[in-house]
């Protein structure tokens, strides 16, 4: 079975691409669904948060939810807004977020590859959001979230990619915050096995962000052949993805607010942070330049944290993480938060927001401590993944998002 394929995706026509594109359905509040799918009915929202038309106060994942995403997936069908490509197809998307441009190859990828750990993870995932995305994949008998990948660049996926894109996109949509997403489609038959082979010819690709659609997509093809569904080269035995080069690939930090300071005073609670970090005050909010320095606000001031080098361990791909250092050494024993998955006294703020939301958590109450963190590296990322290991979580935060809607894979 190949890494990746073709396939024929199912697709807004190109007068309802602004319509369709939706922001993926997990960085938004039923709310802010709500109001982004508002006076939009082709809004892909519609498909992937469903709720939004039911009444206020559904539970999100009560089946009438996933039969309502049915529901109205098969009207934007039915409609003409969405119509399937007459044959299989690889398609180039490209970001541009400011000065930041990324293109990747959306294309299908191979579940028995995922579990062969050639399509390597880096997180674990909960039962009940894996559970969440099976029952949309079953509900809509397609994979309509793309799942975010990566691999080491290859210059003759670079040529076909530079060649492709010097020609004007079938889609050219900016969205309303400003990232613009356009898309090409590779139907020249020599181009696509190129890139079929280029990309069979690379050791493994990279899950960066998508863990649970994967996952879900893996328990969906296990399910289907434990039913006796027949065809070990059917398109549920993939799932849909958009693979970009690791040299293209952008992090930003995912920082760190804690509610509480384990019963400590701010200037108690300095003292021991200095036994694992030397600590400087700073005169504003503090950015972290490098690995190992880390930003702290606490008691109305900013600190700059440098990691002591004794507590940095020489090898380990997980220990020597930033965002493990800063659990090893302040977290854990300082503020007691030993499993940060589930205690609810930290949260995690992406660093699209800035160190000045940081700042606003701590002096509103909301919070007593913030830190601003430096982006983990992506050779970090495949490090740990290499060693099948994974990351702590909330360890990185990749912008920009991939659009929903603009390509989906029918598995019928």
């Amino acid at each position: 079975m190949p890494l990746i394929k073709p396939f024929a995706g199912l697709r807004p026509r190109a007068e309802f691409a602004a319509q369709v594109l939706a922001p993926p359905y997990d960085v938004v509040t039923e709310d802010e669904a709500r109001s982004r799918a508002a006076g939009r009915p082709w809004s892909f929202l519609h498909v992937s948060r469903p709720e939004i038309d039911l009444p206020r106060g559904t539970d999100p994942y009560a089946p009438e939810v996933y039969r309502k995403g049915r529901e109205n997936f098969d009207g934007q069908i039915a409609a003409g807004v969405l119509a399937r490509d007459p044959q299989p197809y690889y398609y180039l998307y490209r970001l541009v977020m400011g000065a930041h441009t990324q293109t990747g190859l959306v294309a299908a990828a191979s579940v028995a590859a995922y579990e062969s750990q050639r399509i390597r993870r880096h997180e674990h995932t909960r039962p009940d959001k894996e559970d969440d995305r099976v029952r949309q994949i079953e509900a809509l008998n397609a994979q309509t979230g793309p799942v975010f990948l990566t691999y080491r660049h290859r210059a003759g996926i670079d040529r076909v990619v530079a060649e492709h894109t010097a020609t004007s996109p079938e889609v050219d949509v900016t969205a309303d915050d400003g990232v613009r997403h356009s898309l090409w489609v590779v139907r020249d038959p020599k181009a696509i096995r190129m890139l079929s082979d280029e990309f069979e010819a690379a050791d493994c690709l990279y899950i960066a962000d998508g863990h649970h659609r994967s996952a879900a997509a893996a328990r969906v093809a296990a399910a289907r052949r434990n039913h006796g569904v027949p065809g070990t080269d059917a398109a549920w035995e993939y799932f849909l993805s958009v693979i970009f080069p690791d040299d293209q690939m952008q992090i930003l930090p995912y920082n760190r607010v804690v509610k509480d300071l384990n019963g400590m005073t701010p200037g108690r609670f300095v003292e021991r942070v200095a036994a694992g970090f030397e600590v400087h005050p700073a005169a504003g909010a503090v950015t972290p330049a490098r690995t190992g320095e880390f930003g702290m606000y606490c008691g109305g001031r900013w600190y700059r944290l440098v990691v002591r080098a004794q507590h940095v361990p020489p090898s380990d791909p997980v220990a020597r993480l930033d965002v493990s250092l800063l659990a090893a050494n302040l977290l854990e024993p300082i503020l007691g938060i030993q499993d940060p998955r589930r205690d609810k006294r930290i949260d995690f703020v992406g660093g699209i927001r800035g160190v000045d939301a940081l700042q606003r958590r701590v002096d509103s109450g909301d919070a007593a401590v913030a830190f601003s963190m430096f982006p983990t590296a992506l050779c970090d990322l495949m490090a740990v993944a290499d060693a099948g290991e994974v990351m702590p979580p909330k360890s990185t935060w990749f912008e920009p998002k991939l659009g929903d809607g603009l390509v989906s894979l029918p598995l019928g």
